[in-house]
């Protein structure tokens, strides 16, 4: 079993100590709380409502810089892996709004968020590389950042490439929602999870920033689908949740069915 946490904070840009500050103390409980593998919001060291490019890229860094530093610090020191939204310096005018895997202190990998949502475009670049499967030291773990996970495609790629948990720094906006209804950003987690037999943890936010308000849902699902922590209710909170990884390899449904095997690709294709 795994113990994993995500944890949804407050995150100001207009603050960004007190946004440190806040992230530092959130990975600090959950590791006290017994979490080897820790998930962190979108951005969560710069925050996400930039004005422009030109401020995303004042704040962007590469993996020498000190979000990265403090990132890999802070895994160390809590004996976590550790998966953090990142604003990353890029060769052109827009940096990436990217995710970084830290392993107990050592750099995993880093991905690059493919599907930008609204104003993103005018902000960010796009990565061109699909999200890795990355093997660390409790399991292979993939990460997405936030609209990626309404992809059908690229959470199925990732199960099929053996992913035992899909990690998603996020920053859900605030919609309405019917009452009594879920948001459906937490039904579209959930449904990645089941159809894919695959954990899935979401650390979003909450709080507000220039103007913005977050929906603060984070969650944990086990592969199965269903929650096994959240969805939070808005405020700052570490969920925590323990996860047997090797129930995501197995993809049975059954015994006549497979999630994956009974899969027939040449009736997908366009």
């Amino acid at each position: 079993m795994v113990r994993v946490a995500a944890c949804q904070v407050r995150i100001d840009i207009d603050a960004p100590d007190d946004t440190r500050a806040a992230v530092v103390r959130a990975v600090e409980r959950a590791s006290a709380a017994g979490a080897e593998l820790v998930v962190v919001p979108e951005l969560a060291l710069t925050g996400y409502v930039f004005a422009d490019a030109a401020e995303a890229r004042a704040r962007a860094e590469q993996t020498d810089g000190a979000q990265i530093r403090l990132l890999r610090d802070l895994s160390g020191d809590c004996h976590v892996v550790l998966v953090a939204g990142w604003c990353e310096k890029s060769t052109g005018e827009r940096p990436y709004n990217s995710a970084v895997v830290m392993d107990r202190g050592v750099l995993a990998g880093r991905y690059r968020k493919t599907h930008l949502w609204g104003r993103e475009t005018e902000v960010f670049a796009a990565g061109d590389q699909a999200p890795p499967v990355l093997n660390t030291s409790l399991g292979r773990v993939t990460p997405l950042v936030c609209y990626d996970l309404e992809f059908p495609e690229v959470v199925r790629k990732a199960a099929l490439g053996g992913a035992d948990l899909i990690a998603a720094p996020s920053n859900w906006p605030r919609m309405p929602v019917p009452i009594g209804e879920r948001p459906v950003d937490v039904i579209k987690a959930q449904a990645a999870a089941a159809v894919n037999r695959v954990a899935v943890v979401v650390a979003d936010r909450c709080g507000s920033e220039r103007g913005q308000d977050w929906m603060g849902a984070s969650l944990v699902c086990g592969p199965d689908g269903y929650l096994l922590a959240g969805p939070a209710a808005g405020e700052e909170t570490v969920l925590l949740a323990d996860i047997d990884l090797a129930e995501s390899r197995d993809k049975r449904l059954g015994p006549y069915n497979d999630a994956l095997a009974d899969r027939r690709p040449h009736l997908y294709q366009a």
